[in-house]
């Protein structure tokens, strides 16, 4: 099938968005809203205009490199040293909240599809685990929140992706490979694709970081090339590790952590930091629309009552309910511990391993729970980015009231 009208139906979406693109920041819509709606619209639930593959050769191309771009550009951003000294609320959210968001979806999988394969609900569970504070930009944008509640929420926002990708793909290796109870080959290979991957990753990126900022101290490195070193070290993590039989997705994420540890320019940092926002955000409305166009479509017909309960499930008790338990006793305040556990939006990462999963297992047999995935990252995309502005200014004036008392 040819996807070159979709190619360029995309491209000109991010064209014209770009040029209201100052008007919509001070609107409540966001850019995954307008890609999203604009995605359907011209998909067969709308003007019929485009029917896109998800298993498509461009899609699987496009999917992989945001993926690889994205974890080692999150990973790259953290400040590890900063992460240390405030480690108290990111660690319980990362250590605890994000094992009981999976363990607590997972159960109400368990109930609500009843005769689905463990694994495949286990599966759900955990692509439905990563936040994306790109969703509620607003959020960690807005002076009128608390910096230190921001820091938290982009923290976690940025490390849980890669955390949830090894017993992702451990899902994935047993679904694909049919393991039996006396088969245990596929523990070997995920064992080498976690721990080959971890290391040729992370060496890509301390060596590629320490090299950065040592030429960028002599004078060598414009700032130009500063920003785009990240993609090719990214590229270069994920390359390298497949060859060697890791596995490049964990290695990217690695390699992003590394590199940010062994970089100690701010000013380079930065410059990662605007490469991920510019080109990579490119990539990430792209993706968007293809999910739009290609899996809403094919996931309506499965949206019973259960599905609708999960999804918003999900987006609130499961998600919320994980964040209160692993903050409990740390006198934060209702107000804080609502407003963290509501901002908990699903979106690049679950829309990326939702591709992921399409590409190496197919969609027969597993259109039930793949729908069910479709519509909780399309419910948090709008519910999300509507609310991020008028919950931010509440917050904030909460919080202004409670530091004045």
């Amino acid at each position: 099938m040819n996807d070159h009208p979709a190619i360029i139906f995309a491209a000109a979406m991010i064209f014209v968005y770009g040029l209201f693109s100052k008007l919509a920041d001070r609107s409540p819509l966001t850019a995954p809203m307008v890609f999203v709606a604009m995605g359907i619209l011209v998909s067969p639930l709308g003007f019929n205009f485009f029917h896109l593959e998800a298993r498509g050769g461009l899609v699987h191309i496009l999917t992989e490199v945001t993926l690889v771009l994205i974890l080692f550009v999150d990973a790259s951003t953290i400040n590890l040293k900063q992460l240390i000294q405030d480690r108290a609320v990111p660690g319980r959210l990362l250590l605890v909240g994000l094992p009981l968001s999976m363990v607590f979806g997972t159960l109400a999988a368990y109930l609500l599809f009843p005769g689905v394969d463990i694994w495949l609900l286990v599966l759900m569970a955990l692509i439905l685990s990563p936040t994306d504070a790109a969703l509620g930009q607003a959020v960690v944008k807005s002076e009128k929140v608390p910096e230190r509640v921001r820091r938290w929420i982009s923290v976690e926002s940025g490390l849980n992706d890669g955390i949830a990708l090894p017993p992702i793909f451990a899902c994935i290796a047993v679904l694909s490979l049919g393991v039996g109870g006396s088969d245990k080959h596929w523990v070997l290979f995920l064992l080498q694709q976690v721990i080959l991957g971890a290391a040729i990753g992370g060496l890509v990126g301390w060596l590629g970081g320490s090299l950065v900022s040592k030429f960028s101290d002599k004078g060598w490195m414009n700032s130009t090339f500063q920003r785009l070193v990240s993609g090719s070290l990214a590229i270069l993590c994920f390359a390298i590790a497949e060859h060697f039989h890791g596995n490049g997705f964990i290695a990217a994420f690695a390699g992003g952590l590394l590199l940010g540890a062994s970089t100690k320019s701010e000013q380079i940092l930065e410059r990662i930091q605007e490469f991920g926002e510019s080109e990579g955000q490119q990539l990430i409305l792209f993706v968007f629309l293809i999910f739009a166009m290609a899996m809403v479509p094919k996931s309506v017909g499965y949206w019973d009552m259960n599905a609708w309960l999960y999804a918003v499930l999900s987006l609130t008790i499961i998600r919320m309910l994980a964040v209160a338990i692993s903050l409990y006793g740390k006198k934060l305040g209702t107000d804080t511990v609502l407003f963290v556990g509501w901002f908990g939006p699903r979106g690049i990462a679950s829309v990326l391993y939702l591709l992921l999963v399409v590409n190496l297992l197919g969609v027969e047999g597993y259109e039930r729970i793949l729908s069910v995935i479709v519509l909780t990252v399309l419910l948090s995309v709008f519910l999300h980015g509507v609310s991020a502005l008028p919950l931010s200014n509440r917050y904030g004036k909460s919080t202004e009231k409670y530091r004045q008392a």
